[in-house]
């Protein structure tokens, strides 16, 4: 089956020459990272999150993580999530976030994807809203 126009790589014109336009830049996707002391509540964000089709994809890695906090430094044991989303997305993600975190100030970074799978990203479409 013949993908729809709108998933097709886009042509934009610049000056004489088409310059050809990856989905990534015609639609805008990118990847949110947030963190959380314990893995129970990582997989309850990461549950919530791909129900409300908030985000595709949410991935979770432990990882060590220094900073300063109240004029201390510290070292702790966290679960790293990798949010796959759509752009537009991020605000209801952010909000999301920092509704149901633990943290005081949540890890709340978007990253964009400036490219990608055109087959990745049409998924990321078809399960997101």
């Amino acid at each position: 089956m013949p993908l729809p126009p709108a998933c097709l790589p886009a042509l934009r014109a610049t000056g004489d020459a088409a310059v050809d336009t990856t989905m990534a830049e015609v639609k805008q996707y990118c990847v949110i990272l947030t963190t959380c002391s314990n893995r129970e509540e990582a997989e309850r964000l990461a549950r919530l999150l791909v129900e409300s089709r908030l985000a595709a994809c949410v991935q979770m890695t432990g990882v060590t993580s220094f900073y300063e906090w109240d004029g201390a430094l510290n070292r702790d044991d966290e679960q790293l999530l990798l949010i796959k989303a759509p752009s537009a997305s991020y605000g209801k993600i952010e909000e999301f976030i920092s509704r149901n975190h633990s943290y005081d100030v949540p890890e709340i970074i978007r990253v964009p994807v400036t490219a990608g799978s055109e087959a990745y990203l049409n998924w990321i479409d078809a399960v997101t809203e």
